[in-house]
Order: structure tokens, then C-alpha cells, then sequence
């Protein structure tokens, strides 16, 4: 990652939706393959970062409305108590959870729920997982909002490889708000 080119203090990191429904293939159906060799790099970036670090957590709506109905009726494994384990942070990085911020929300995208934390137009570098969905999903409203975006190739995980790769070509046409590392 070359996120260490910068100073924390210029920048910070987001970790994306870090928990144990998206860790494992054999825990959830949402769980990516990739997960495994991609959390060790996330531990070491976020030792780097420091408390320029911010976690988040994407559970169910209790009250889905809209497409999220269907949604869940397509995937109502997911439909539980944002307490419930498949929702907790995986236990490689929980313990950086007690020292920086973990912002919550029902949706993908997490801007702007993260904004009132890292300001208005900062300076992000993204990892988490899914590169394919909440990354994207955040880089995208981040970067309309005027932020500037790093995706953290080698700290994100795809649902699959190919789709991994499938984003993170679409993120690439969004230079040079957002920029693939």
C-alpha cells in the first residue's frame, strides 16, 4: 500500500464493514474469499493510521423499506438484531474498535454517516469488503460529495476475484477523485 507516501494527519483510513458476516464464505453467504489474506494488511494499516482510523458496520434495517424489502427477502439470513454475532467486528481487529470511532448504518454506502467524523472534503484511503458493494458504494457518494478517494487495492476483499477486479476497473474511471492504490 503506498498510503505510507502520506501523513496520517493528511488522511484517513475507513475501514469498511470489517465483521464477521462478510469474513467467511462458511459463516455467511456473504462471506468473501478473498478475506483471509486481506485482514493482516487492514491490522497493519491500522496500527499505522493510528486514531486517524474509522471502523463501520453495515447491518439490517429492522424496518426495510423500498428495495430493501425485497432485498431481504432475498438474502433473510441477514434480517437479525444489529447485536446479533454476524454483525460484530471479526476478532482480528475488534480490539481497535474500543479506540476509534465504529459508525453504524443500514446502508452500503456509508457517507455521509461518516462525515460528521472525518469532515466534509477529506482525504480518505478505503479497505474493507466488499470492494463490490459498500467500498464502491462509499467511494462513489464520498467522492461526489468532494472527498478525495484512495481504494486501497490490497486492503479490500471482492466478493469473488473477479469481481474484485470488475470494481475496482469502474472505481478507476473516477480519477482523479478517486484513485486505485
Amino acid at each position: 500500500m503506498t498510503a505510507q507516501a502520506d501523513s496520517p494527519v493528511d488522511n484517513w483510513l475507513v475501514v469498511i464493514d470489517a465483521q464477521l458476516i462478510f469474513a467467511d464464505p462458511q459463516t455467511s453467504q456473504w462471506g468473501s474469499p478473498m478475506w483471509a489474506d486481506t485482514v493482516p494488511r487492514i491490522r497493519t494499516a491500522v496500527e499505522w493510521y493510528g486514531d486517524r482510523v474509522v471502523f463501520t458496520r453495515f447491518v439490517a434495517d429492522p424496518d426495510p423499506r423500498g428495495s430493501w424489502v425485497d432485498y431481504y427477502r432475498q438474502w433473510p439470513f441477514a434480517q437479525v438484531p444489529d447485536s446479533d454475532p454476524l454483525y460484530a467486528v471479526v476478532p482480528e481487529l475488534a480490539e481497535f474498535t474500543e479506540q476509534v470511532p465504529v459508525i453504524t448504518a443500514p446502508t452500503f454506502g456509508k457517507w455521509p454517516a461518516i462525515a460528521e467524523t472525518v469532515g466534509l472534503t477529506p482525504r480518505l484511503t478505503l479497505a474493507g469488503v466488499s470492494t463490490d458493494c459498500c467500498v464502491l458504494s462509499t467511494a462513489l457518494a464520498a467522492a461526489d460529495a468532494g472527498a478525495t478517494i484512495r481504494i486501497a487495492s490490497d486492503l479490500c476483499a471482492g466478493s469473488t476475484s473477479a469481481n474484485h477486479d470488475r470494481a475496482l476497473a469502474a472505481i478507476e474511471l473516477y480519477g482523479p477523485q478517486i484513485t486505485v492504490v
